[in-house]
Parts: C-alpha cells; structure tokens; sequence
C-alpha cells in the first residue's frame, strides 16, 4: 500500500497551489481546475464542487506519493515525507526533477542535514529568483523539521526516538535554519526570522546547560 502524505503536508500544498474551482488556461495554455489539476477531463467551461477538488488532488498527489516512496532509500518520518512529496509535486518527480536533484542523491547517502539547504536551491522560475517559492521552500524546510513516526519501505512506522541535547545537535539545527534564512531578502521578514533564530538557538543552550546542571546534581 502506498504511503500517503500527512494532513499537514495536504495543507501544505493546497495553501501553495491555491484552488480554482471553474476551469482556466494556465501560462502554458493548459486547461486546468482544482489545485493544478489537467487532462482530458478538463475542458472549457469545467466546473467542481471544493469537494470534487479536493478528491482530484488526492489522485494527482498518487503519483508523486508513489515516487518519493520508491526513491528514497533511508527512513523518513512523516513531516520529512510530506515536505518531499509537496516538493516533488511542486518541481516535477521525473529526471530533471526530485528524481535527478542532488537533494535526492545526498539523502540517500544519509545526509539529511543537507535537504533543507537544497530545498533552497529551488526557488528561481525564468531565472530569477520568485519570492513564492522562497516562501514555499522554507515551508517545506519547516515540515521537514516536523514529525513524530519513521518509517520506509522496509521499516514499520514507530514513534521516532527523542534527540540527545547537546551542543553538537543544537550546531545541526542552525546550520539548515541560517541557510534558509540567507535566502531570504533584507526587510522586516528577514529580521522577524533573525530575532526567531536567536532566541531559538538561546532556548536550546538554556536547555542544554539545565541538563548538563540535572547530570551534575
């Protein structure tokens, strides 16, 4: 049976993709409804109920649920498989998409510190970099971070084992968070985000020196 995306990845997507419920031609021509949804059953003068939409994402989402499933070869937790799939659905899942990505290719390699920074490198459209999909990146980078059950082709769903706190992972937790910050430009967001990033990165110390304080008591 194939995996299916968590509520909050299905969120995800639908507040990124936005939905139609009357048929339109995209920038390509394409006639398209729901949240992206095409084909021969599109057509001029096409028009769905927002139920109808929703079921027609679940179908389209299929496809991309199935590759990232059979193209990953290491555990995921569930937040971790949402952010994939709405990337893929996002960028294509085929050879010059998640299939053909470096993201991909350095995750099946166990680096999975490395997919929120590549997630970043997706993010120009006609060469130029569209703040949309800054902002959708960094969305997919936060559920990545999310999640409470691993599990893979090969390994069952278990609830995932809390991390150790320690200095070494409060420095994993920074690095793929200052790299999503740098693509972001100077303004009030990028500054709100800052402000975000250090007192996260204060809690986490607080925390650490609480504990290293229990272990001397």
């Amino acid at each position: 049976m194939t995996r299916r995306i968590s509520p909050e990845g299905l969120a995800l997507i639908k507040q990124w993709e936005g939905c139609k419920l009357t048929a339109y031609k995209d920038v390509a021509g394409v006639w398209t409804i729901g949240y992206g949804s095409t084909g021969p059953h599109v057509t001029a003068g096409l028009k769905i109920s927002q139920e109808e939409a929703d079921q027609l994402l679940l179908a389209d989402l299929d496809r991309f649920e199935r590759a990232v499933e059979r193209l990953v070869k290491v555990p995921l937790t569930d937040g971790q498989f949402a952010a994939l799939v709405s990337f893929a659905f996002n960028v294509g899942e085929g050879a010059k998409g998640f299939a053909g990505s470096t993201l991909l290719k350095k995750l099946n390699a166990g680096d999975y510190a490395a997919v929120p920074k590549e997630l970043m490198k997706w993010v120009n459209a006609g060469g130029k970099k569209v703040s949309g999909l800054v902002n959708r990146r960094a969305a997919e980078a936060g559920l990545w971070a999310k999640g409470s059950f691993v599990s893979s082709n090969t390994v069952e769903a278990k609830p995932a084992k809390p991390p150790v706190l320690t200095i070494d992972n409060a420095v994993k937790v920074a690095t793929p968070a200052s790299a999503i910050l740098q693509n972001f430009t100077s303004g009030p967001a990028q500054i709100i985000l800052a402000v975000a990033f250090v007192i996260g990165a204060a809690f986490l110390l607080w925390k650490f020196v609480l504990k290293q304080q229990e272990a001397s008591a």
